[in-house]
């Protein structure tokens, strides 16, 4: 499993189109907050969930094989007995990271996804991370747990 710090930021840095798998249409749902928060950070996030037509004025699809472009992570708002199917279609799809969303833990769809060559990460939100190693959480006395004394060049303050 993929979690130190090094990791996490090339992940978040090289992998800029999302594919959020759950994605909800109701403003007050984590996913929705998650992918709200990525899409103001520059990545495209594309909605999967058969409920919808579009979320955040994206079109929304009823699964990752329905996608016609390129996805480089696949973001799981799902619960962790439903994440194995997901991994099966990222790994179909040519992802490059698996990353199941915070209290989401499956070990063999990880197992699965890491064979294929895809890159794992567990119990993490990636607005949380993205916000703990780009955003600047630290400069608003937030402990993020990285240390450096170099302010990022990306905040405008």
């Amino acid at each position: 499993m993929h979690d130190d710090i090094n990791t996490l930021r090339r992940i978040l840095k090289e992998n800029r189109v999302i594919a959020v798998v759950g994605l909800s249409a109701q403003w007050h749902r984590p996913s929705y907050f998650a992918a709200k928060y990525m899409m103001e950070h520059g990545y495209r996030v594309i909605p999967v969930n058969p409920q919808y037509p579009e979320v955040l004025g994206q079109k929304c699809y009823a699964s990752l094989r329905d996608i016609p472009g390129k996805v480089d992570l696949v973001d799981v708002f799902r619960k962790t007995a439903d994440v194995l199917p997901v991994a099966e279609d990222a790994i179909a799809i040519g992802a490059r990271v698996l990353w199941q969303q915070l209290g989401v833990r499956n070990e063999e769809a990880a197992a699965r996804a890491r064979a294929a060559g895809l890159q794992s990460v567990m119990d993490r939100c990636v607005k949380i991370e993205h916000g703990r190693l780009f955003g600047g959480l630290n400069w608003v006395g937030v402990n993020t747990r990285v240390i450096s004394a170099k302010r990022p060049r990306w905040l405008p303050y």
